[in-house]
């Protein structure tokens, strides 16, 4: 039985932010201006706000720009010796946190409208599928290559993950948007997915990938549908009644200006947040919006400024 989500959730684990990730953004100023629309705008329609973070993040996100979450964690600074190429740990980390159904937002996921009842009704949810074709190298999923990587050296590799691989499977979901009511499923699958990085036994193959922070989405989007089929299709597990609805049908529809107008939802996905335009669109936005926050974030990079 399904309830009433009020619960959002961000996580923010700064190392790999640090290393790499802020390069995606057009300026740190718009990185920063996207924390503040994300949560404004969710804050408002879910009651229940919750960060992830580590103590970087807190001094940047609560001390810096004063984003008034109702929940903070500093969880994530367990990870702090972990390879950031990892990056999806962060996130992985959060959905096993949970303990009662939530929606996770990443930063550049802006909410216009509630989420309509039949995702967030659904034992998991997420933004949309995706397909990849099985096999080929220049794919962001390559779930083969992983997989021999770590039977080169011996290690482990979940049932769900050999089961889908072996079945050629190549339906990841996009997790720009990612919860669902079905916790206990939740937590175990991302109890597993941090298995894949973290496990001692894989830790002579992951140093043997040479695309980790691809194989990151691997880890995290294509493993959650290894999850959900593999369970659909043994009778005797508890977690067979487990589907998955999407918010789009397709990786299309998700960046359809007019189908995302349609449910309320933009997210600056990939090359998006690099654009100069979109980038002016997200700073007027704010300014007339949360003209506090912006004077805040504003003084922040003053402070900060080497």
């Amino acid at each position: 039985m399904s309830q009433a989500i009020r619960r959002a959730v961000w996580s923010f684990w700064s190392k790999p932010f640090q290393t790499d990730r802020k390069s995606f953004w057009f300026s740190e100023k718009h990185h920063l201006l996207s924390w503040v629309l994300s949560f404004e705008r969710a804050s408002q329609l879910y009651s229940e706000t919750v960060l992830i973070t580590d103590d970087d993040g807190v001094r940047m996100l609560v001390d810096g720009l004063g984003l008034e979450f109702a929940t903070v964690s500093t969880e994530l600074n367990t990870l702090k010796t972990q390879d950031p190429d990892w990056w999806v740990s962060g996130k992985l980390y959060a959905y096993r946190a949970q303990t009662q159904p939530f929606i996770h937002l990443d930063n550049d996921v802006f909410l216009w409208k509630a989420l309509p009842e039949r995702v967030i009704a659904a034992p998991v949810f997420t933004q949309n599928p995706e397909s990849f074709t099985f096999g080929d190298e220049s794919a962001w999923y390559r779930p083969e290559v992983f997989k021999e990587a770590v039977e080169s050296t011996y290690g482990w590799l979940p049932c769900e993950f050999n089961w889908y691989v072996s079945a050629r499977g190549n339906q990841p979901m996009c997790c720009g948007l990612f919860g669902g009511n079905h916790v206990d499923f939740i937590n175990y699958y991302a109890d597993q997915a941090i298995q894949l990085v973290e496990h001692p036994q894989n830790q002579r193959a992951l140093p043997l990938l040479q695309r980790k922070t691809l194989d990151s989405f691997m880890v995290e989007q294509y493993f959650l549908a290894a999850c959900v089929v593999y369970h659909q299709n043994q009778q005797k597990s508890v977690y067979r009644d487990v589907y998955i609805e999407c918010l789009f049908n397709s990786f299309e529809d998700a960046f359809s200006e007019a189908e995302a107008k349609k449910v309320g939802f933009t997210h600056l996905l990939g090359g998006a947040k690099r654009n100069p335009e979109l980038a002016d669109k997200l700073e007027k936005r704010v300014a007339k919006d949360y003209p506090d926050r912006y004077e805040r974030c504003l003084r922040y990079l003053h402070e900060v400024a080497p």
